[in-house]
């Protein structure tokens, strides 16, 4: 085994143990920690493939932006009670049941596929200057309109906490 696939399964470990962590966690501010962890294990697989500009986007976009949101709207509605709710046994069947179906699909798309991992070129990244064109262009393809609505999309979200964390006078 290389060196990069020895990196490669101990991010994906714990990329697995803190999304279980972050879903399953009775403390919200815990839950967003261990997202942070998990999109950084994320930003590792871009590094680990070559892509180092993706790994660099997802960092700043989605370790830095998104969660820093999250940590505000949390602290703003002072939403930092328990989270523990009971859990009755059908539901837990229902999530195991799912879960299964899930692990299934996937295994029975890897097994009957032939994914050739020779034929993504590592370490191959388009220009930054191409990138950039890509997403703020005007032409087919590109992206500058859902750009421009997930901009105003955040704002009202934003917006939104604030109207929500102002006490009534």
């Amino acid at each position: 085994m290389s060196l990069q696939e020895i990196s490669f399964y101990i991010v994906a470990a714990c990329i697995a143990v803190c999304s279980i962590l972050a879903v399953t966690s009775g403390k919200i501010l815990r839950a967003v920690t261990n997202l942070l962890f998990v999109l950084f294990g994320t930003a590792m697989f871009y590094i680990l493939l070559g892509y180092t500009f993706l790994g660099a986007v997802q960092l700043i976009v989605y370790a830095g932006g998104i969660v820093i949101l999250y940590v505000f709207s949390i602290l703003l509605t002072r939403s930092d009670k328990d989270m523990k709710y009971r859990q009755r046994r059908a539901k837990w069947l229902s999530i195991l049941l799912a879960s299964a179906v899930g692990a299934a699909l996937v295994l029975f798309l890897i097994l009957t596929n032939d994914f050739a991992g020779s034929l993504i070129p590592q370490g191959f990244e388009y220009p930054v200057h191409e990138i950039g064109k890509s997403l703020i262009g005007t032409d087919k393809y590109q992206f500058v309109l859902p750009f421009e609505i997930t901009g105003v999309l955040l704002l009202a979200c934003m917006i939104g906490a604030i109207l929500i964390a102002r006490k009534e006078k």
